[in-house]
């Protein structure tokens, strides 16, 4: 399987059959063997019967059904998971996203890139509920990951599969998938893409989910800076709240020592006493965090690195999806 398609489907009846005919018509001049998963997030109006039919009518449809609706995070996980393609593409299920741009992102992966993440350059959407807190979003999430980007919520991506089986969806993380791809040292590339105003549905964004994405983004900064060595983080603010807290210690016994004044109710005794107890337990959350760093990279078999591909000259068993066989030299 060389492509495989992957779209969240939340209440989306109206827009199903033009989807899956748009993406069906891609698909067939694409090269190699696709597959399109559609992943019915618990949808109530329709949708969920309506995608059995049109998976019993073509052989390439998937249909995956939650029990309840979870979410376009946890369905894209889904999607990951269920995919057999070498290339994996997500997608919008509103026609919002144009599939005919597909064939365009798969070029740049067969050019060497890990991800391609699309841009709506000129996005059909409303300026006040949508566009500017996206832009708002997107301006914040580049300064504080440092990472240079213009459209993070856009949905149409491509990216390799050994990308997709490092990255570890939950809660808003969907849309940061460049960023923690980019953080295992994958090759990504934004791509202008084409956007089309909703014809069909309501929209399942609103300015609800910024507080939730705020929230992410502070998760995704700790795991770029500090995943792999909590201590590096809790270490520095232990060292701060102790130092501050010994400073007011010492400043208590100066005043009581030089000026007479009485330790009981000078508030900076117990200022100075609290910081050094929160400096002590910062420490110990950071001996925590990696001792549950360590336990987490030998109980999943994952490493605080991604290898690109192994080169050899021969004689050595390596991946085949990842090493390069040199020839001998003569």
């Amino acid at each position: 399987m060389r492509t495989s398609i992957i779209v969240p489907i939340y209440n989306e009846v109206e827009n199903l059959p033009l989807l899956v005919e748009q993406v069906g018509e891609v698909m067939r001049n694409m090269p190699g063997d696709s597959e399109l998963l559609l992943i019915d997030d618990g949808s109530t109006d329709g949708s969920s019967e309506l995608l059995d039919q049109l998976a019993s009518r073509d052989p390439r449809l998937v249909v995956v059904h939650f029990r309840k609706n979870y979410g376009q995070t946890a369905a894209m996980q889904a999607g990951l998971e269920q995919a057999r393609g070498n290339y994996l593409v997500t997608l919008d299920g509103d026609l919002q996203n144009e599939p005919t741009d597909i064939p365009k992102m798969l070029e740049q992966l067969d050019n060497g890139y890990d991800l391609v993440h699309g841009w709506r350059k000129d996005r059909q959407d409303t300026l006040i509920t949508r566009k500017l807190p996206s832009r708002m979003a997107n301006w914040l999430i580049s300064k504080v990951t440092r990472f240079p980007i213009h459209d993070l919520g856009c949905t149409l991506k491509a990216m390799r599969r050994e990308i997709a089986d490092e990255l570890e969806l939950y809660g808003e993380m969907h849309r940061f998938i460049p960023i923690l791809a980019h953080w295992r040292g994958a090759r990504c590339l934004e791509m202008v893409t084409t956007h089309h105003p909703r014809r069909f549905g309501k929209t399942k964004y609103g300015l609800s989910r910024t507080l939730r994405v705020v929230l992410d983004l502070m998760t995704v900064k700790y795991m770029l800076d500090y995943y792999s060595s909590p201590m590096k983080l809790f270490g520095r603010l232990a060292v701060g709240f102790l130092a501050v807290g010994l400073l007011m210690l010492f400043s208590t016994l100066v005043m009581k020592l030089g000026f007479g004044f009485d330790m009981t109710g000078n508030p900076l005794l117990i200022l100075g006493t609290l910081m050094s107890i929160v400096s002590v337990q910062l420490f110990s959350v950071g001996l925590l965090g990696e001792g549950n760093t360590r336990l987490y990279y030998r109980r999943n078999e994952r490493r605080p690195f991604a290898v690109r591909s192994i080169v050899s000259s021969g004689g050595r068993e390596s991946d085949p999806k990842v090493s390069i066989q040199l020839p001998r030299a003569a």
